[in-house]
């Protein structure tokens, strides 16, 4: 599925400038589902940039596909910075990319105290360079929102990357 209300000239944008630098994209998607790797892949020519996507939606995938701990998701769970850091590792490793990008949240309905609808980790790996990871609290948006806000903001990150 497409990123509906995504911006396609950032998509555009970082498949252009990945190109430039010879650079390789891999992602790591949860909670959007290979939003991501759509949202990419709808630009012409992204072959040249775009290397593959992992769409890892339970934890078992996340370990198989990604090489993410039990421990880590046992520890802090899914949806946690640790997990997205590892995705991103996960993905870099289990690819011939040169950066990954990660995507863990609670897309909603639902969420808890501790972990509310809306929120969203995210993860960028590159060769030689520590992983960067941040938290983001879209809110209670709606599933679709938050999906559609998770993918912009990774797409955010790829290019501030690149930058």
């Amino acid at each position: 599925m497409a990123c509906w209300g995504c911006d396609m000239t950032i998509a555009s944008q970082i498949i252009d400038a990945y190109r430039k630098k010879g650079l390789r994209i891999a992602t790591a998607e949860s909670c959007t589902g290979g939003m991501v790797s759509a949202a990419l892949t709808d630009i012409a020519g992204s072959s040249d940039v775009f290397e593959r996507g992992f769409v890892t939606y339970s934890n078992a995938a996340k370990t198989q596909m990604l090489g993410v701990s039990p421990a880590t998701l046992f520890a802090h769970g899914a949806v946690s910075e640790p997990v997205a850091q590892e995705m991103a590792t996960g993905a870099l490793q289990a690819s011939e990319a040169d950066v990954a990008v990660s995507i863990t949240g609670i897309a909603g309905p639902g969420g808890s105290e501790f972990k509310p609808e809306g929120r969203v980790c995210f993860g960028i790996a590159r060769h030689g360079v520590p992983v960067r990871v941040e938290t983001v609290e879209f809110g209670p948006l709606g599933r679709a929102e938050v999906r559609q806000a998770a993918t912009a903001h990774a797409l955010v990150l790829l290019m501030a990357d690149i930058a």
